[in-house]
C-alpha cells in the first residue's frame, strides 16, 4: 500500500521559490497499478524521490507499506523496488553477479537469491545470459536485467519511472508482460510516464499531474465522464491549453 498525503516540496530557483509539488494526495491499493502522468516538469520525479525517501518533504508526507518515509527510510527503501530508465548496471559483472550483489544488499538469504533469480530468468527470458557481462548486453536484455533486479528482493510496492524509454516493440512488450506480473502478485505499482497511449494500456487508475498539482484522478472511464475529452492525450492538451491561459491571465 502507498499513502500520499498533502505532500509537498519548493525549491529556490534565483531568488524566486518554485512549488515542484503541490499538496499531493493520493493511494495505490495491493494489486494496482496507478499512473503518474504529466508532461516534463509537472513534478513526478520530485514525487517518485519523496515516496522513495530520497527527498524530505516540506510538507505533508507519503508512507509505504505502513513506514513513513521521513521516519523509516531504510525501511521504506527495503518495501520498494525501482525501474527506472536512467538506471544503470555494473558493466564488469555478469547479470547473475550483479542481482546476486542487490540481493546481499537487501539482506537476501543467499539461497533464496539464488531460487530467485532462476524463477526471474525464466519469467523474463534471461537465462541464457546470466553468465554474460552486463557491459556488453543489447539495450532489450539490459532491460531485462534491470526489471530483474527491482524484483530480486520481492518487494512490496514497485515504482516504475519512464520504464519503456528507449526500448522498441518488442522491449516495451516485456515491460507491459512485468507490469501484468506484478499486478498478478499483489504489488501496489506506480507507473511515471508521460508515454500517454501506454499508461491507457497498462493502469487501472490516473493522477493528471500539471505543475505540481493533481489537476484529475481517476479510472479512464470516469476521467473521460470528468473531462469530456477521449483520451488521456486531449486531457492534457486541454491542461496545457487552460495553463497557458491562467498565466496569461497573471501577466
Amino acid at each position: 500500500m502507498i499513502i500520499v498525503r498533502g505532500l509537498t516540496k519548493r525549491f529556490i530557483n534565483g531568488g524566486r521559490e518554485i512549488v515542484a509539488v503541490d499538496r499531493l494526495s493520493f493511494a495505490v491499493a495491493p494489486g494496482e497499478v496507478y499512473g503518474l502522468l504529466g508532461p516534463n516538469g509537472a513534478g513526478k520525479t520530485t514525487t517518485l524521490r519523496m515516496v522513495l525517501g530520497l527527498l524530505r518533504p516540506d510538507e505533508g508526507y507519503a508512507e509505504v507499506a505502513g513506514y513513513r518515509t521521513c521516519d523509516a527510510p531504510d525501511e521504506v527503501k527495503v518495501c520498494i523496488g525501482l525501474v527506472s530508465a536512467s538506471g544503470g548496471l555494473y558493466p564488469w559483472l555478469t547479470v547473475r553477479e550483479m542481482l546476486l550483489f542487490f540481493a546481499d544488499l537487501y539482506g537476501v538469504a543467499p539461497a533464496d537469491a539464488r531460487r530467485e533469480l532462476e524463477r526471474l530468468g525464466r519469467l523474463l527470458g534471461f537465462s541464457e545470459y546470466l553468465d554474460q557481462r552486463c557491459g556488453v548486453l543489447s539495450t532489450g536484455q539490459r532491460q531485462r536485467a534491470t526489471l530483474a533486479r527491482a524484483l530480486i528482493h520481492q518487494p512490496q510496492v514497485m515504482l516504475l519511472d519512464e520504464p519503456t524509454r528507449g526500448l522498441d516493440v518488442v522491449g516495451s512488450q516485456v515491460v507491459f508482460d512485468y507490469i501484468m506480473h506484478l499486478r498478478q502478485q499483489g504489488k501496489a505499482v506506480i507507473v511515471s510516464t508521460h508515454r500517454l497511449d501506454e499508461a491507457e494500456r497498462l493502469c487501472d487508475r490516473f493522477g493528471l499531474l500539471h505543475q505540481g498539482r493533481l489537476r484529475h484522478e481517476g479510472t479512464l472511464d470516469h476521467l473521460r465522464q470528468e473531462t469530456g475529452c477521449p483520451t488521456l492525450v486531449a486531457m492534457f492538451t486541454r491542461l496545457l491549453q487552460d495553463g497557458e491561459q491562467e498565466d496569461g491571465g497573471h501577466e
